[in-house]
């Protein structure tokens, strides 16, 4: 596939296909007889890889780091392994803070919805202040 191929697919200027390759987010992509870039299956399964890590807030050090291992072969499968459990553990511990702000928000727009004289869709969660009419 060609970069604008692969750019359309997943959504990704050409610019930032360039900047992952160059700065090792992703492995160097094969070049077709003219010079431009031909992506395989393997080249896509690791622009696929990083926009989900990167939609999912992952650091690009962090993802750096584990293609650098990954590219270095089995002897890193522990190292490459305690990354991505410590990366899991701070995309669960965002989450957690996001749900707590998604349950604040839904306490606060059924408390709107009550104040208003309709019906509420949900039951509120606890809310340090519930009287409060902000």
């Amino acid at each position: 596939m060609t970069i604008t191929e692969v750019s359309k697919k997943y959504g990704l200027t050409p610019d930032t296909l360039r900047y992952y390759e160059r700065i090792g987010l992703i492995p160097p992509v094969p070049r077709g007889k003219g010079g431009a870039r031909d992506y395989g299956e393997e080249s896509c399964q690791w622009v696929e890889l990083m926009k989900c890590m990167r939609s999912a807030g992952v650091q690009i050090e962090a993802l750096i780091e584990y293609a650098a291992l990954t590219q270095r072969g089995d002897e890193t499968l522990e190292a490459r392994r305690t990354l991505l459990v410590r990366q899991r553990q701070q995309l669960s511990a965002r989450m957690a803070d996001m749900q707590a702000s998604l349950d604040r928000l839904d306490y606060k727009i059924n408390r709107y919805t009550q104040l208003m004289g309709g019906e509420s869709s949900k039951s509120p969660s606890s809310d340090p202040s519930p009287q409060s009419k902000r």
